[in-house]
């Protein structure tokens, strides 16, 4: 656990927006990415399988999703998620004692609903996503990793639009995606 003076402040983290909100549109550049086979815990990988059924095979979708279908399983909206390598490198600011935010797929790109309406389908290498309307506004975690400012950050007013922390997607066409690849916008 990291110490408060570690944590960005309310101050940092608004003054870091105007360059998150510079990220490229398309063909975003992949700077991790990450399984999460259980809580806590983060495995880097240079490629990651994209599957419809599983989602990505190794990660705790399947069997621990924070939202399920009436049915019990696991919907398939949040089967991957993004997230803004400006994001990560504004809260992720002691990486030796924080734990990393565990998105399976870390990128330089504007994850705004106005660049990435649901609907929109992004090429991640061989595979193919689909951004859902499902929204992660942060939990629990984010807020004790990251701290009680960058939890409030995500969810002010004006920063709500930006979808900060992250898009949510589902696979539509299995494939591999590879640390190489670029996220390219259909």
């Amino acid at each position: 656990m990291s110490d408060m003076h570690s944590k960005a402040s309310a101050t940092e983290l608004a003054r870091v927006v105007p360059h998150i909100l510079e990220a490229p549109k398309d063909h975003a550049v992949i700077t991790s990415l990450c399984l999460r086979p259980g809580y806590g815990e983060r495995e880097f990988v240079d490629e990651i399988t994209l599957t419809v059924a599983q989602g990505m095979p190794g990660e705790r979708w399947a069997t621990a999703p924070w939202l399920r279908l009436e049915d019990g399983s696991p919907d398939p909206r949040i089967q991957v998620s993004i997230l803004s390598s400006r994001v990560v490198d504004a809260v992720w600011t002691d990486p030796s004692v924080m734990v990393h935010p565990g998105d399976p797929i870390v990128a330089d790109i504007d994850t705004s609903f106005a660049n990435l309406p649901a609907g929109t389908r992004l090429r991640a290498g061989t595979a193919t996503l689909e951004v859902s309307d499902a929204v992660n506004d942060g939990c629990v975690k984010w807020k004790t990793r990251y701290g009680t400012d960058a939890k409030a950050w995500l969810t002010l007013p004006e920063n709500m639009p930006h979808r900060l922390r992250g898009v949510l997607c589902r696979v539509v066409q299995d494939g591999v995606l590879r640390r190489t690849d670029l996220l390219i916008k259909l």
